[in-house]
């Protein structure tokens, strides 16, 4: 699996990527689980294009609130550290995979 979990809050690694990909989450939350595959998936089609994090929002509160996330799934796509685009909500993989040719 190409995907990094951010722990503590620490977002070192997120900031350092070129592009990533964030997937805020929660371990209780339908939609969530329902684009996890999705998002291990597109972690393996883009890999060596997109760095791909997912952060649990209920262990990462700092993360969440920096990031202004107000409900999830969040996912967020950052250049340098910088969010350039969100997605909030269930997404198919093409929309998902649309959104993120976009923003490379």
């Amino acid at each position: 699996m190409a995907i990094k979990f951010i722990t503590n809050n620490d977002t070192s690694e997120l900031d350092a990527a070129k592009i990533a990909f964030l997937d805020v989450f929660a371990e209780w939350c339908g939609p969530c689980k329902a684009v996890a595959p999705i998002v291990e998936e597109l972690s393996e089609e883009y890999a060596g294009k997109v760095e791909f994090f997912k952060a649990n929002s209920d262990e990462n509160q700092e993360l969440a609130k920096k990031f202004r996330v107000m409900s999830i799934p969040n996912m967020l796509i950052l250049k340098e550290g910088k969010v350039i685009s969100r997605q909030v909500g269930f997404q198919e993989a093409d929309t998902l995979r649309s959104w993120i040719e976009e923003n490379l």
